[in-house]
């Protein structure tokens, strides 16, 4: 057996809980053999883009994806494509267009985003005046040429238009059933916030159609730290809803995300068809070393229905100064996951790494609690049922980057010194057993993992 057989799982087929003899290594009926990158789906680059805050992925259109985000000097539009993901790390960027030197738009330039809307090219973007830069207002640049790397195209169709004339900034645009949306924060006069997020239909790409209804207001304790702000809206709807991401506090390490959700068949400007989580989804990391998540976007990756979260992160705690110039906020992917309730699984800010797996047999899920090693119908914790296998044999658990598998006898914990496994291609997945022993094999039993002389199938997904 080869040694891309041993280190590599099964696709998920047939029967998951197919308890194996021992020496069943190279059993006949083995699935076709997936690596783990394969699985994950999704680049493990960190980060996939340096220095680029607030950044948008495209999905991909005719077979390209295209990246904009802010730059640290807040003074252009710049874009990348590439066919894959990956590709954006290398790519080539573009200057599609620069702030003037004075007046209106010669301040920030904030949070681009690309969309095809109607044949055409369309980016929102944040923009404020030479000798005002809080004078912060939405905008959009148009672009008719098919190539949006083309510079040539593109033109300031103008700023939108809004309810009130005040701070308004990260506008983004979906379309559900048929109708167009507009997304943006604004300090809205009379309310006690820096920013809250507002919906409009839309006329046209660049016109309101009805008026803005509030979504969300920064009230909670999570969301008003440093400043009283929610913004950066993005959108994902699956499973019969509308979800949607938002960001919220200071741009420093209490910048965290938070998640409203309406059915698909509501009416999605009444307020009160939304729900607001009362925690936050996505927050710092101390032990993945990531702090600040957020401003983020979502894309889909190569295979057409893997969902990505596309967000911004430092690898740094403390800030030397005011935030908003700290040029290190990263761009970084990772793979979204569902729960079979339908809702977003977005776990923790992974840490440097290759591709992640979780191991699951029949409807259980293995996930530590603390160093205990456990198996449990999908837990909503993602990131305890995340790990990865290293080329040492070590299991490394995601969210506990410093912790790995250990099998002493017959148990088995996280620790910080772990025990080399093998992983074995069978029917429906792969055994697991260590390298010292190879007649000790990791096995469910009643609700913990174990060992034995026989072993589970773990399907990994």
């Amino acid at each position: 057996m080869n040694r891309r057989t041993l280190l590599t799982g099964g696709a998920a087929l047939g029967t998951l809980a197919v308890i194996l003899p021992v020496g069943a290594e190279g059993a006949p009926h083995t699935d076709p053999v997936r690596s783990d990158a394969e699985i994950y789906g999704v680049p493990t680059t960190q980060p996939l883009i340096s220095q680029r805050a607030d950044p948008f992925i495209s999905r991909r259109y005719d077979g390209k994806y295209y990246f904009t985000g802010s730059v640290p000097e807040y003074d252009r539009i710049v874009l990348r494509s590439s066919p894959t993901l990956a590709g954006l790390t290398d790519a080539a960027e573009t200057t599609i267009w620069t702030r003037p030197s004075s007046g209106k738009m010669g301040g920030f330039v904030w949070a681009p985003e690309i969309h095809r809307i109607g044949g055409k090219w369309y980016v929102y973007f944040t923009s404020s005046d030479a000798n005002d830069i809080w004078h912060i207002r939405p905008f959009v640049l148009e672009s008719a040429l098919d190539d949006p790397m083309d510079p040539a195209g593109w033109t300031v169709k103008g700023e939108i238009a809004l309810e009130w004339d005040s701070f308004a900034l990260d506008a983004t645009v979906f379309s559900h059933r048929g109708r167009q949306y507009l997304l943006w924060a604004q300090s809205e006069p009379e309310i006690v916030a820096n920013s809250s997020v507002y919906i409009a239909e839309l006329a046209n790409p660049w016109t309101l159609k009805s008026k803005p209804t509030r979504l969300t207001t920064p009230t909670k304790s999570w969301e008003i730290q440093g400043y009283r702000v929610n913004e950066g809206p993005a959108v994902i709807i699956r499973n019969g809803r509308v979800f949607l991401t938002y960001s919220a506090s200071a741009t420093d390490a209490n910048y965290c995300m938070g998640l409203l959700t309406a059915d698909a068949h509501s009416d999605l400007l009444d307020r009160a068809s939304w729900t607001k989580n009362p925690d936050p989804i996505f927050v710092s990391n101390d032990d993945t070393k990531r702090w600040g998540p957020g401003h983020n976007s979502f894309t889909v990756a190569e295979d057409g229905k893997t969902d990505v979260l596309v967000y911004h992160a430092r690898d740094y705690k403390q800030i030397t100064g005011d935030p908003l110039y700290d040029p290190n906020r990263h761009t970084r992917v990772q793979k979204l996951y569902w729960h079979p309730d339908g809702t977003p699984l977005f776990g923790v800010p992974v840490g440097d790494g290759g591709p992640i797996v979780r191991l699951s047999s029949g409807d259980q899920f293995v996930h530590h609690a603390g160093t205990a090693v456990q198996v449990a119908p999908a837990p909503h914790d993602l990131g305890a049922t995340q790990f990865r296998f290293l080329d040492s044999g070590l299991v490394q658990s995601v969210d506990k980057p410093s912790l790995y598998l250990r099998i002493d006898g017959t148990s088995v914990t996280l620790d910080a010194t772990g025990t080399p496994v093998r992983r074995v291609a069978a029917r429906g997945g792969v055994t697991i057993r260590t390298v010292a022993d190879p007649a000790v094999y990791l096995r469910v039993a009643a609700g913990v993992v174990t060992t034995g002389k026989t072993g589970t199938v773990f399907r990994l997904s």
